[in-house]
């Protein structure tokens, strides 16, 4: 079965804007922990929580889950 690894361009979009996991869970209203699980793998977020990341930071969903802009094909 497929185990994600996380959502990897949440993680490094988060620390190229040199931001805690606190800063950004406390500005989101989310615990901390809820922010690491979704970098790691050990949650997902809902689509909802998937919105609300790609505006904080400024970029795509696919950003967030593959750590690369959308190409077409």
């Amino acid at each position: 079965m497929y185990k994600s690894s996380g959502l990897i361009g949440l993680k490094l979009i988060r620390k190229r804007k040199n931001l805690n996991q606190l800063k950004v869970a406390l500005d989101l209203n989310i615990s901390r922990e809820a922010l690491s699980h979704y970098e790691n793998g050990k949650r997902s977020p809902d689509v909802e929580m998937l919105c609300r990341l790609s505006a904080y930071f400024n970029v795509s969903i696919d950003f967030l889950i593959n750590g690369k802009e959308f190409e077409a094909k």
